[in-house]
């Protein structure tokens, strides 16, 4: 099981390059097919089996990533190969993708809801949130019935918890008090 902070060393590594030609958009796509690959049970098995000789998982990368304008994500896949890290692309890819956003000015807000938003409901939290925070917002949002209701908004470190349980928490306490 890949680390977050595996991916994130990886992730930070890979934003340098590719601030360096701007590059950003080309090794998010190619982040993006290298992590498809090792989430798909026969692609991502293959890369990652003990089984499997590095030169063969090699030349099936050779395979994906072609041309010159790819030899950099390709020598990056070859390392994972190598170190036996192939199975950290997708949070590679998710910890590389916010490091972007937060380049352009956008902040990433993980919410969660108790039922699934509308796309109207969608734009509402955005908006707010953007209020809050002063930047443009993507929504990464989750659904978990035990908040009852409501919803708990986290943006860097900044939490708005508007959650019902959350709610008769505090009710709880000040009762008790």
């Amino acid at each position: 099981m890949a680390s977050r902070g595996v991916a994130k060393r990886y992730a930070q590594a890979v934003f340098s390059l590719a601030s360096d030609d701007n590059s950003h958009d080309r090794w998010l796509a190619d982040i993006a097919r290298l992590a498809e690959m090792a989430e798909d049970p026969v692609t991502g098995g293959f890369l990652v089996s003990p089984n499997v000789s590095v030169a063969q998982k090699r030349t099936a990368l050779q395979s994906i990533l072609v041309g010159p304008e790819h030899e950099l994500s390709r020598n990056l896949a070859y390392m994972l190969v190598e170190r036996h890290r192939f199975d950290s692309v997708p949070l590679l890819l998710e910890v590389y993708r916010d490091l972007v956003l937060e380049s352009r000015g956008i902040a990433v807000a993980n919410v969660t809801t108790a039922v699934e938003m509308t796309a109207e409901e969608r734009a509402r939290v955005s908006a707010g949130l953007k209020n809050i925070v002063g930047r443009d917002i993507e929504l990464r949002v989750a659904v978990d019935p035990g908040i009852i209701g409501g919803m708990v908004a986290r943006v860097g470190d900044r939490l708005v918890d508007g959650s019902v349980v959350s709610q008769l928490n505090r009710l709880r306490l000040s009762i008790a008090q």
